[in-house]
């Protein structure tokens, strides 16, 4: 059984300390081109690949430059998904991007070809194709090692996975939640998270895209709340993650559900707001949204005058202030400032 505990820092994280794994784990040889072929056909997939890839040009090209001077690199881990039979990145996702951006001769993220900086002199500014022969086949035949992990117990839970992203990704430059739900739950629903993230009103209410995917969280906690919220215990994260899995294929909320609810709230608030909504400091405050949101969907009160009369009363309430800014995970918290809201909007409507 999963439950909560908190690290040093006091944020929240998932406890699986009464939970026993049965995981395998088998090691598989891949030259470069054997890898890019499997990616290129989805048989080893990373979800919003270009987006995610986060290192320099120059930590690339020191990344190429190890496997052009024959020098070992660390192996990489995929999980084999025993339903598709797919493998998704676990622990590797910059190296095996920077092998493909290099493959294909563009910088990852980028429309600009991908030349080695800050390397040996013999490969500096050079793409691929500028490569010698000997060079170019050296890149090309160069093997990858690969830890395959498989899970066999606890069967239809995969949060055991989420544990082995956090702890394979430790270091570096760790995985965020959103991203971990993204490789595991890839599929209909997250692939829609991503087209809901472009809305014009949400985007005026958050603002730029984040690199690490917190909007997209952010819609996820809404929907979450809106049509899950019965089945909310603390932690969030793991709240979060079960039903990014219960609806991974739409098997719980429609698609269309999802939009229309999504859409109407969220251009309603917007135009009732302006893009500073659930904000009582600089950035947007999640606990005001996951409680506010799910109200004006609820009653479907969209008139921009009954949502700001709602709005106002609540950030006059004294309660309402501590459920949003302290503790906003506790499960008495996230109750305490869902009444309020409900009851503000429904007095409104």
């Amino acid at each position: 059984m999963n439950t909560m505990v908190k690290d040093d820092t006091g944020a929240e994280q998932i406890s699986d300390e009464d939970v026993v794994y049965q995981i395998t784990t088998f090691g598989a040889d891949y030259t470069v081109d054997g890898l890019i072929n499997r990616f290129d056909r989805g048989d080893i997939y990373r979800p919003d690949f270009q987006r995610n890839f986060v290192w320099t040009l120059p930590q690339a090209s020191k990344f190429v430059e190890s496997i052009l001077l024959g020098l070992p690199i660390p192996s990489v881990f995929l999980y084999r998904d025993e339903e598709s039979q797919q493998h998704l990145i676990v622990d590797g996702l910059q190296r095996l991007t920077t092998l493909h951006g290099f493959f294909r001769g563009l910088f990852p993220g980028s429309d600009k070809a991908f030349r080695l900086k800050g390397v040996k002199s013999r490969f500096e500014d050079r793409t691929l194709q500028d490569l010698t022969a000997e060079d170019q086949r050296r890149f090309v035949d160069a093997v990858i090692h690969a830890m395959i992990i498989q899970q066999a117990a606890p069967h239809g839970d995969k949060s055991s996975v989420f544990h082995i992203f956090e702890r394979l990704n430790s270091n570096g430059t760790p995985l965020q939640p959103q991203e971990i739900r993204a490789a595991i739950y890839h599929g209909p629903f997250q692939e829609l998270l991503g087209h809901l993230n472009q809305n014009t009103a949400w985007r005026q209410m958050f603002g730029k895209v984040h690199k690490r995917s917190k909007d997209e969280e952010l819609i996820l906690r809404f929907l979450a709340f809106n049509f899950d919220y019965e089945n909310y215990t603390s932690p969030m994260k793991l709240f979060l993650n079960n039903f990014m899995e219960k609806n991974q294929n739409f098997q719980l909320v429609s698609e269309n559900h999802c939009v229309s609810t999504f859409v109407q709230t969220i251009e309603a608030i917007e135009s009732a707001l302006g893009p500073k909504a659930f904000r009582i400091s600089r950035s947007l405050n999640a606990a005001i949204f996951d409680s506010f949101a799910p109200a004006v969907a609820k009653y479907q009160t969209f008139s921009p005058q009954k949502i700001q009369k709602a709005y106002e009363r609540l950030l006059k309430d004294e309660k309402y202030l501590t459920f949003v800014s302290k503790a906003t995970a506790n499960e008495k918290n996230v109750e305490g400032r869902r009444k309020l809201a409900f009851s503000a909007v429904r007095d409104a409507a």
